[in-house]
């Protein structure tokens, strides 16, 4: 599929994946696709980073590629590593065999067939249907000697390969970087970006989303589920929750059977939408019923 030709267009098309957002962030994704630029896009766990790139290689019928990163993740990690089980295999296969040519034997050991790609040379491969979406997810989990690599490859869309060489990408991939701001990015790889800030959504808008995710729900649970969820995120809580766990939640309820909340009801599923037992008790007895009534006067 070709890409979106204006800023409609794009809505148009992660709305049909089941992807609701708002124009601003419609606006930068066409804006990313339309001049090649990686997307950095910051924001709470939970908001709908991720999914993002999930919808736009659906959207385009583009593969997509994901590098997760973790602490410790190293260039090597992200890129190629090679085959060492192959290797000591047909290294022992060649010993038995009489004249064997050691030079022509190095040269197999480090070529195409040994060579396991990794999530960055993965992207930079011709692919079917077009340049692949890279998603590099929650880049703020790494340390900065990966971020310094990380704007190199991304400046040229080339890696190096010491056995082979440069490997060049022929077309760029659509390239989407996250972070949950656990810590600063820094300044000179949002530079190579464009940059948005994916806060949780408004009433309206949350209420878009979850009709998409879980149409099944009734109005007014779905109007109960978000008003209570959206007043929640107003409370004191280490982690509050996001669009994910709204949705979750909602997916809970239907499986119950549930046409309306009540406080049981809310104890009973409390760990759909809160992960930490701290927040959970902050919840307990009469807090929960409070924030019920809150919300539903919101609603009314």
């Amino acid at each position: 599929m070709s890409l979106p030709n204006s800023i409609e267009s794009t809505q148009e098309m992660l709305a049909d994946t089941g992807y609701v957002c708002s124009r601003a962030l419609a606006t930068v994704v066409f804006l990313s696709l339309k001049l090649g630029r990686p997307l950095f896009l910051e924001g709470e766990a939970g908001v709908g980073k991720t999914e993002i790139a999930k919808a736009l290689a659906k959207g385009l019928g583009r593969r997509l590629i994901r590098l997760q990163c973790y602490e410790g993740l190293d260039a090597s990690s992200a890129v190629y590593e090679w085959n060492f089980a192959a290797q000591m295999v047909a290294i022992r296969t060649a010993e038995a065999v009489e004249g064997t040519d050691r030079k022509a034997l190095t040269e197999e050991l480090f070529s195409d067939e040994f060579l396991i790609r990794r999530p960055l040379l993965e992207a930079m491969q011709p692919q079917p249907g077009g340049p692949p979406v890279l998603l590099i997810d929650e880049l703020d989990r790494t340390d900065e000697p990966f971020e310094a690599f990380l704007l190199e490859a991304l400046s040229d869309f080339q890696v190096t390969i010491p056995e082979l060489g440069t490997i060049k990408a022929p077309e760029p991939p659509i390239v989407i970087l996250t972070s949950n701001r656990t810590r600063e990015v820094h300044d000179a790889l949002k530079r190579r970006c464009l940059y948005h800030w994916v806060d949780y959504p408004d009433f309206d808008r949350e209420m878009e989303i979850l009709h998409s995710r879980a149409p099944e729900a009734t109005e007014a649970l779905s109007r109960e589920v978000v008003a209570f969820v959206q007043k929640l995120r107003g409370e004191d809580l280490f982690k509050k929750p996001g669009v994910a766990e709204t949705i979750d939640w909602a997916k809970c309820l239907l499986a119950l059977d549930a046409i309306a909340l009540s406080p049981q009801l809310i104890a009973d599923t409390l760990g759909a939408i809160l992960k930490y037992q701290d927040d959970i008790q902050k919840l307990a007895g009469s807090e929960a019923t409070r924030i019920l009534e809150e919300a539903r006067k919101e609603i009314a």
